[in-house]
């Protein structure tokens, strides 16, 4: 075994360096086992009658990679709290839950390539969660890598050996790190999550691969349409004030981050699509113009729907979220030619998927199948441009702030608290939470931390979903 003794990095780069080099190290994953805290509410599989009672899957999962090693996980930084998950990918079979019977076939699909992922927190809110990892590296260029870096001590590469490196002793990040500006990057964002919210909510039960009787097999086996395990999940707990009562849940700070601007405080504040359809628009047949009583995107599947705007209601108050959303619902839905669908979607590579779009709003028959997969595309393409936005200019500075307590220097931003930035722009709304919160106003954006109670598991169930 080989220990780690002096390395020159923080942890912040050796995860980065890890992710990259991912394919040439596995990770002894019953020592990971062992060593692991849980983080957050544990989740047992099956869903509660209405007597509270458990209703396991009529299914499970068994690992086929029952070794002693796994492929070394994808790491991922939480968009909002400074926080670093590794998420771990291993193949599985389905088996019936009675006798553990196989199942070989599911919506005319082979069910031998399946995966689950187990999640596991490597820091937790600024707090190291998992003190080291033991591995095996099969390439002489990582080796080297991380011997440079100090993150091990060998004298010479060797495949068959076992390195430990430990995550406990490095600084989480450099305090000279130099980061991206995030000034202008939330009405970029907030625009593309509000077209990413209209697609999803078109997209909820469609797919550009499958009819609808194989999406209910799929489902019936616990596979979403992404042929991924999504099996219903509840707490392991009925009541929350017994659970805490009792000790089987407890309480701690989390601190949350968050960007925004000087008239919605943060991206919680936008609506669903669906949500904010039903409270501007109206639903209605366009045969016999009688109105629905909700307005969904799922209706723009059927024959003969049409939207109309509602009539301004002196109960309404207009806020600064409808002032950014209703632009980009009335382009899409056709009641202005403001061209902030095609801006958006031309952004992100997906300027060949609104012309089908735009053909569909303009009223010109479009096969549904086209249709379903032009959304599909352009929601794959918001989505990893949505990622990358924050995966590198955003995620890092949060990580930063949530280690450190402070911005970086190199960004300059006085701290003050709710009621000086509520006095300042009267039009942003806070939480209970956020009132209690400190910002820092950052060009012509706003940084925002607020403590939030969370809630964690004290002990492991049995039936846990990981």
């Amino acid at each position: 075994m080989e220990i780690k003794t002096g390395a020159k990095i923080s942890l912040l780069e050796l995860i980065k360096i890890l992710e990259e080099h991912r394919n040439s190290i596995i990770i002894n994953f019953k020592h990971l086992q062992e060593n692991y805290q849980h983080q957050g509410i544990k989740r047992i599989k099956g869903v509660r009658d209405t007597k509270g009672d458990l209703i396991e899957p009529w299914l499970k999962t068994q690992y086929i990679d029952a070794g002693e090693y796994v492929d070394m996980g994808t790491f991922e930084l939480n968009r909002n709290t400074a926080t670093i998950n590794m998420l771990i990918k291993r193949r599985v079979k389905l088996v019936t839950a009675e006798d553990k019977t196989p199942i070989i076939e599911v919506a005319g699909l082979l069910a031998n390539d399946l995966y689950t992922f187990n999640n596991y927190t490597v820091v937790s809110d600024g707090e190291v969660n998992i003190r080291s990892l033991r591995v095996k590296i099969s390439a002489k260029k990582t080796f080297d890598l991380l011997k440079a870096k100090g993150v091990i001590l060998a004298g010479k590469f060797d495949f068959r050996s076992e390195y430990e490196i430990l995550f406990d002793n490095l600084p989480l990040v450099t305090f000279d790190a130099h980061f991206n500006n995030v000034d202008g990057l939330f009405y970029e964002l907030a625009q593309m999550k509000v077209l990413l919210s209209i697609i999803r909510a078109h997209l909820k039960q469609k797919s550009d691969v499958y009819i609808p009787d194989q999406l209910d097999e799929l489902q019936k086996h616990y596979l979403s349409k992404n042929v991924y395990l999504n099996f219903p999940t509840t707490n392991e707990y009925t009541d929350i004030n017994t659970a805490l009562a009792t000790g089987v849940i407890d309480t701690r700070v989390s601190y949350k981050i968050d960007i925004g601007s000087r008239d919605i405080l943060n991206f919680g504040k936008l609506m669903s699509a669906n949500r904010f359809l039903d409270r501007m628009y109206r639903a209605y047949d366009s045969q016999t113009r009688v109105a629905f009583q909700k307005a969904i995107f799922e209706m723009t599947w059927e024959e003969n729907i049409s939207f109309r705007r509602k009539s301004p209601s002196a109960r309404m108050k207009i806020t600064a979220v409808d002032d950014l959303m209703a632009p980009i619902f009335d382009d899409f839905l056709g009641f202005e030619n403001n061209g902030i669908v095609s801006a958006i979607l031309n952004k992100v590579g997906a300027g060949a998927d609104y012309k089908i779009l735009e053909a569909k709003r303009n009223g010109i028959s479009v096969n549904k199948e086209e249709t379903v997969a032009a959304f599909t595309a352009a929601n794959t393409k918001l989505s990893h441009y949505i990622d990358r936005v924050y995966r590198e200019n955003i995620s890092p500075l949060i990580f930063y702030i949530g280690s450190t307590g402070i911005l970086p220097d190199q960004i300059d931003g006085k701290a003050v608290s709710a009621i000086e930035l509520a006095a300042k722009y009267p039009n942003l709304q806070f939480s209970e939470d956020e009132k209690n919160g400190t910002f820092f106003e950052v060009g012509n954006s706003i940084i925002g931390v607020y403590a939030k109670t969370e809630y964690y598991s004290t002990r492991i169930p049995t039936n846990v979903e990981t």
